[in-house]
């Protein structure tokens, strides 16, 4: 499940996305010191600071912490954890960032009931939990309450545990590190999607295959099923070279989606092979085939449009057939004197 917090509070909740295992701190916070006090504009909150290897409940007075004011100005770093009323996942920094810290602005908090306010209950090293009634967070922002939310009680809460303050430049080095784990962990995720997804495309493909008796299928490295239905003559496409194509693609129960009949006037579609301005699977499976060739590609889905789909036509998940015809294989223009190539 993603939530976006972005129209919220500004960069701290910008900075918080993912899903993450504080299952000690959670333990602990949730269970331990008895109710949880109230900030005036009705924010509940329990803080905690480290005693030896134990956490001990800290008294805010009044709701107000009046040390915050020296720390305007600077950045609080520690990680954050988002969860409904019934504890479903909603967004967690660590495993988002590689399990960095991410940093908090400390400002003038100017609204009130927002996790602003609650951030600046905190001092380095404390651990808080903030319960927060959703309406109280959506509606000033014109916006309506999620259902999910509602049907999961209709609160936010937001586990943090903070580490320390570092200062403005320090914390315009950590956002290039934390850009880059953040960039690591999204290519980790893909992969990991196209390996459990290719395993589950590759037992549909296979079924398909002996139930249409396709028994001259070839597979390509990355996972491409094709069968040539007319050979072609010449030497196959090379990467960069412009290809045309008579195309129909369908689903395996033989819905079609598209064809270059439809939405190209009965035209070849014509694109620059390898130089992926096409799904994954067509530049895969169109580069063994040569001129005049004919041929049915079976793609996995994470090959074609992976668990997004591609609106109502094709549902996320879904291995694609194409039916083509390579009509023609040519040098791409050349690009003109003192300039470069036009753009695609």
């Amino acid at each position: 499940m993603q939530f976006s917090f972005r129209p919220l509070a500004a960069r701290q909740l910008a900075l918080a996305a993912g899903a993450l295992s504080l299952a000690s701190f959670l333990s602990s916070c949730d269970k331990t010191g008895g109710d949880f006090d109230k900030t005036k504009s009705g924010i509940e909150y329990k803080i905690f600071k480290k005693v030896g290897d134990k956490y001990e409940r800290r008294t805010v007075a009044n709701g107000e912490d009046a040390t915050y004011k020296d720390r305007i100005g600077k950045f609080m770093t520690g990680y954050l954890y988002y969860r409904t009323g019934k504890d479903s996942v909603l967004e967690d920094t660590r495993k988002k960032f590689g399990g960095s810290a991410v940093p908090m602005p400390m400002q003038e908090v100017k609204r009130k009931g927002m996790p602003d306010e609650a951030f600046a209950l905190l001092q380095p090293g404390d651990s808080g939990v903030f319960r927060f009634n959703a309406d109280s967070l959506f509606k000033p922002q014109g916006r309506p309450v999620p259902g999910f939310l509602k049907r999961s009680g209709n609160v936010i809460v937001i586990n943090v545990k903070t580490d320390k303050l570092i200062t403005q430049q320090e914390e315009s080095a950590m956002e290039q590190t934390l850009q880059q784990k953040m960039m690591e962990q999204q290519q980790k995720q893909m992969l990991a999607y196209a390996e459990t997804q290719n395993k589950k495309d590759e037992v549909i493909l296979q079924e398909y295959l002996k139930k249409n008796n396709l028994t001259s299928a070839k597979k390509t490295p990355g996972g491409v099923y094709y069968i040539i239905t007319q050979p072609g003559s010449g030497s196959v496409p090379k990467a960069g070279q412009l290809v045309s194509l008579q195309y129909r693609g369908t689903l395996l129960d033989g819905k079609e989606f598209d064809s270059s009949a439809k939405s190209n006037g009965g035209k070849p579609f014509e694109y620059p092979i390898g130089r992926g301005q096409v799904i994954p699977g067509w530049d895969e499976g169109v580069a063994l085939l040569n001129k005049g060739a004919k041929a049915t590609l079976l793609i996995p889905s994470s090959l074609a449009y992976g668990e997004r789909g591609s609106g109502p036509a094709i549902p996320a998940n879904s291995p694609l057939r194409f039916d083509v015809e390579l009509v023609d294989v040519k040098d791409a223009p050349a690009a003109p004197a003192g300039g470069a190539a036009p753009m695609q």
